[in-house]
Order: structure tokens, then C-alpha cells, then sequence
């Protein structure tokens, strides 16, 4: 029998890194849970990742920038899919409360 486990739960600790959990993955698949609180990109850092990637923001607030200019924020229930090979940064999350995202690669 599976272990029983809640996407809320926190074993995040405040500091310098988000906390990232791979949940499940195979060949060309990956989903990940990501627990953030005011982390950002490094300055100047774009993701270019080799897989698409769809985001799924569950709590909390969060601010993408992609290389073209766009700007998009995030609350409770958006998702969006994000191109292979799409520059892509985060500006911005929710410094006064955790912001759980699901993000699948793909």
C-alpha cells in the first residue's frame, strides 16, 4: 500500500532555496512540487529547459518573465504550459506565505 501524503504539507525551511520534491517521473516525464516564499531567479538567469513545462500554481502568488517581454502573475488555480526552450524567470513569489506550485515536464 501507497504512503497517504498531502501537497500541502511543508518540510520547506525559510532560506536561500526553494524546496523541490520530485513526486513521480519516467522516461520523458517528471512532476515536481515546488515550495517557494519570496524566492526569485538569480539576476540575469533564464530557465531553457530541454522539456515543455506545464505549471500549475496551487497557494500563494508568483511572477514570470519570459525573454520576450512577457510578464505574467499567477495565483490559486492558474496554469499555463510553457514551450521547450521558452527563456522563462521568476520575478516574484509571495514573500508573507508559501506559494505551492505543481510543475510537470514533459
Amino acid at each position: 500500500m501507497s504512503a497517504l501524503k498531502n501537497i500541502f504539507d511543508d518540510f520547506s525551511k525559510k532560506d536561500d532555496k526553494e524546496f523541490i520534491e520530485e513526486i513521480l517521473s519516467a522516461k520523458n516525464f517528471k512532476l515536481e512540487r515546488i515550495i517557494s516564499e519570496g524566492h526569485t531567479s538569480p539576476p540575469n538567469f533564464w530557465y531553457d529547459q530541454d522539456k515543455n513545462e506545464f505549471v500549475l500554481l496551487l497557494k500563494g502568488k508568483a511572477k514570470l518573465s519570459f525573454d520576450d517581454g512577457e510578464k505574467i502573475e499567477l495565483n490559486p488555480g492558474d496554469y499555463m504550459i510553457i514551450n521547450a526552450h521558452q527563456k522563462h524567470r521568476v520575478d516574484w513569489t509571495d514573500p508573507d506565505q508559501k506559494t505551492f506550485l505543481l510543475t510537470i515536464l514533459y
